[in-house]
């Protein structure tokens, strides 16, 4: 081809090494987000020049500018540590002070309370009051201890970075003033009102307690029980109807089917109950085949940028639960994807990819024990059985990328279409939502990039993404097509907090790091009902998406 003139093809002015390299994903940020650390990287690396508006960046000219320019911050130079090191410095002090002293504060009123009750329990309550009130004073104690370890816990996050200079600042136990017994009496009253709110519940960031239906959690309702022996008695059959199995599966699948019903649904297993078990057997020693014949080969010249950035995304895989901290799960999730790497030369390894085995994971993982899974040792179960959940994990993540491949192929045109596709179907659908990100220049592949290239797992908890997951794969073409829709009703869910953000920098912040950690199965069903609706009124009419 002729490049006359001097301007080069799109694709001769990227330096990067194609097809198959490691291209850096926008908005992989692991360690979670920090609203200090992060307003500090925005402030050093989003200064505008001077011809251009503030608050408003540079427009990239191709996808691999963009690329370039939202590079995950995370992964710039060499060295991560250097980073976190760099930003440190630049830490507000006096916020992490203000939180150092709200421990101390805490701590102190923790003690003077506990004075205080002992004193009142003696001069304002008869005897016969006394075993009552111990009662209650345990429960109010656990209630400020639980509220003082919260505290502690932010303080930890930033103490890390706290200069050993500035610990004279720390007001002493010694320091906190000491309440008049009017203020007493008024403290107790408060106190006694605090004991009568309901408490908030901590739920899990995999699953919720009511969704385990284990011992110690809430008994199924009578619904749930009727849905679970339907699952049962339709996979009892010699042969399961699949589209009858989508059919119940689209609202959710029991956890205690998910297992099986995920393997046929993703067609990894088929429907002839005979055959399942030599399919098993088959695929499991084909997968370890492919590990004998290919790990070995990490180590080889051609090979080490690929493992290299997997070794580096693995510790950032869902960070917040102990269970993928675990070295042994992290060395299963190095072999799966480094062997789905090796096999997909078009694509390679691309960060994200890797987020897609925890779902896989986490449910074959329930598919061998009872209790909860994000503090499981993985270490107790037997070798047979977690070499069982490696590979039922590598060839029902493949199913899935295979369906959408072109997603991870070089430049990712996949994920190019499906943004501009979710681009015109929110101006259809809410044209003042489009419109306010116009006027503030918020493009979409800036934010909606990562939740296709994620697949929503960066905004939703993981217990979300495997109820959302549930439905996916009951849904024909659910990975591939119906994601659009999801993401499109997603966007629209937050149209109230996106009109109320008035600059480029909000609106980034609110797109890209949502509320949504105390979502469950009602916030997704409804997400999911309303995508479905968008579909059945735009899928089939595609002149819906014109003016």
């Amino acid at each position: 081809m002729s490049s006359d003139g001097g301007k080069k093809q799109f694709w001769k002015r990227n330096t990067a090494k194609v097809p198959g390299s490691i291209q850096h994903v926008y908005g992989a940020q692991h360690p979670p987000f920090d609203p200090l650390l992060h307003a500090n990287l925005i402030k050093a690396g989003n200064k505008p020049p001077s011809t251009s508006t503030p608050g408003k960046p540079k427009k990239a000219t191709t996808f691999q500018e963009f690329e370039s320019i939202t590079s995950d911050a995370w992964d710039v130079g060499d060295d991560d540590d250097e980073l976190l090191a760099m930003a440190a410095q630049n830490l507000n002090i006096e916020v992490v002070m203000e939180t150092a002293n709200k421990v101390i504060e805490n701590h102190s009123k923790l003690q003077e309370r506990r004075q205080q009750q002992q004193q009142l329990d003696e001069v304002f309550e008869p005897e016969e009051k006394e075993e009552e009130e111990g009662h209650e004073e345990d429960e109010n104690e656990q209630e400020e201890e639980e509220e003082a370890a919260e505290t502690t816990a932010e303080l930890s996050f930033s103490s890390e970075r706290l200069p050993h200079s500035d610990s004279r600042l720390v007001k002493s136990h010694s320091e906190a003033p000491i309440g008049s017994p009017k203020e007493m009496i008024g403290e107790r009253a408060a106190l006694q009102r605090q004991q009568s709110l309901p408490h908030r519940p901590v739920i899990p960031l995999v699953a919720r307690m009511a969704d385990q239906n284990t011992s110690g959690t809430p008994a199924m309702t009578e619904r749930e029980a009727f849905r679970l022996d339907k699952f049962r008695q339709l996979l009892a059959g010699p042969n399961t109807d699949l589209e009858e199995l989508r059919k119940l599966s689209w609202s959710g699948i029991p956890r205690q089917v998910r297992p099986i019903t995920w393997k046929l649904l993703s067609g990894y297993l088929p429907a002839n109950a005979e055959r399942r078990a030599s399919t098993l057997q088959r695929k499991r020693q084909e997968y370890f085949g492919f590990i004998e014949q290919y790990y070995d080969s990490r180590n080889d010249e051609h090979h080490q940028d690929t493992y290299r950035q997997i070794h580096i995304d693995i510790p950032r895989t869902n960070p917040l639960i102990p269970l993928f901290q675990q070295a042994s799960v992290q060395e299963i999730f190095e072999r799966i994807l480094f062997i789905w790497a090796i096999r997909h030369p078009a694509s390679g390894y691309v960060q994200g990819i890797n987020d897609l085995v925890t779902p896989f994971f986490v449910v074959y993982v329930f598919e061998y024990i009872e209790e909860e899974v994000e503090n499981f040792d993985v270490s107790s179960l037997q070798e047979e059985v977690l070499r069982n959940i490696e590979a039922d994990s590598f060839w029902c993540m493949s199913k899935l990328l295979d369906g959408i491949q072109d997603n991870y192929t070089f430049a990712q045109p996949g994920i190019q279409r499906k943004v501009k596709a979710l681009e015109e179907l929110v101006s259809r659908i809410d044209e003042t939502v489009h419109r306010h990100m116009q006027h503030y220049e918020v493009e979409y592949l800036q934010f909606a990039f990562r939740w296709m290239n994620n697949l929503l797992m960066r905004e939703l908890p993981l217990r979300c993404t495997i109820r959302l997951w549930d439905t996916y794969q009951a849904e024909p073409e659910g990975f591939s097509h119906f994601h659009l829709y999801v993401c499109a009703a997603f966007l629209v869910r937050w149209r109230k907090e996106i009109l109320e953000e008035k600059d480029f920098q909000g609106l980034m912040i609110l797109l890209q790091n949502l509320p949504t950690m105390h979502w469950g199965n009602e916030e997704v069903s409804v997400l999911l009902a309303e995508a479905y609706r968008l579909k059945f009124a735009f899928a089939d009419a595609p002149n819906h998406y014109k003016r």
